[in-house]
């Protein structure tokens, strides 16, 4: 078939195909989640986010039914596999998730649900002293970082939840969480559960 026999394609359905193809092609390869400010450079016209995100939802509606989804996370967009398929893609790889302690994870559930906080906050909801070593291993890993500093004497480093803890966890905002009372009911289901 000739070029001149195929049905003409209006030049924007055109580009905004190519824009899709664009953009799907960038969340495919990139190691990291890519923010709208990042996606909006693909295009060669100026594209609002309302734009991209059409764009966006009918890649993820275009990928239903496959073993990756297209999600929204704290820091922007990302490809990844479902959570179904993990069990299958942990034989390539096959590594322990790592264990943390129970002070770790006390202190990022402490910096989570009440943050900003201080080391000395952290140290009077715990009842013991946390160590220096705990709260640099959060901050290494992207899970917390230091926002700003307490008016106090001394001047003490507030701490609150990192974009990177979000996206671990596949959220867009801590909102998503359960809430204190949600958890409270959940390990009280639990221990019910536990007793013989």
């Amino acid at each position: 078939m000739s070029a001149a026999a195929e049905p003409s394609v209006p030049t924007e359905l055109r580009a905004a195909t190519s824009l899709k193809i664009i953009l799907e092609t960038a969340l495919l390869t990139s190691a990291e989640p890519l923010p709208l400010s990042e996606l909006k450079k693909l295009g060669d016209t100026l594209l609002d986010n309302h734009q991209i995100g059409m764009l966006l939802e009918e890649i993820a509606q275009d990928w239903q039914g496959s073993g990756v989804e297209l999600t929204q996370v704290a820091s922007g967009w990302r490809f990844r596999a479902r959570p179904h398929m993990q069990p299958y893609l942990d034989r390539l790889n096959p590594q322990k998730a790592p264990r943390y302690s129970r002070a770790v994870l006390e202190t990022l559930a402490i910096i989570t649900y009440h943050q900003p906080v201080t080391r000395g906050d952290i140290e009077e909801i715990r009842g013991v002293a946390v160590s220096a070593t705990i709260l640099k291993a959060l901050e290494a890993r992207g899970w917390i970082e230091v926002v700003g500093t307490r008016d106090t004497p001394g001047r003490p480093e507030l701490f609150a939840t990192g974009k990177q803890l979000l996206d671990d966890l596949n959220l867009r905002a801590l909102q998503e969480l359960p809430t204190l009372q949600q958890l409270g009911g959940l390990l009280e289901q639990q221990a019910g559960t536990d007793k013989p």
